[in-house]
């Protein structure tokens, strides 16, 4: 799947998110590797969700995996736990926010 394609279908995903029980800011950047990879960024801020196909300096927290594993991860055919103990999935920040995005996502991988 094309980089834009993969990234549409995040955008709509997180377009579901309940950002009703967060305050201030959170923010994570992913960084997709190997073939289509690509970089962005999804930010709650004051309860209003973006989600743009940048780099994100000030995140709270960076996800690396490559584009096929988080394909996988968002259908549903990768559990984002089995991917990070395995090594397929690196986060770097704040571990706490980083499991945020599940309960962001509604409980989803």
């Amino acid at each position: 799947m094309e980089f834009n394609e993969l990234f549409g279908k995040t955008k709509e995903a997180f377009g579901r998110a309940d950002t009703s029980g967060i305050d201030g800011k959170l923010a994570y950047q992913f960084d997709l590797t190997g073939k289509n990879g690509g970089t962005f960024y999804a930010e709650v801020k004051d309860g209003v969700l973006n989600v743009e196909p940048y780099e994100y300096y000030d995140r709270d927290v960076k996800f690396t995996l490559s584009a096929g594993n988080f394909e996988k991860m968002l259908a549903g055919k990768l559990n984002s736990t089995l991917a990070f103990t395995t090594g397929k999935l690196k986060i770097d920040g704040e571990i706490g926010k980083a499991l945020e995005l599940k309960k962001l996502l509604g409980g989803g991988e």
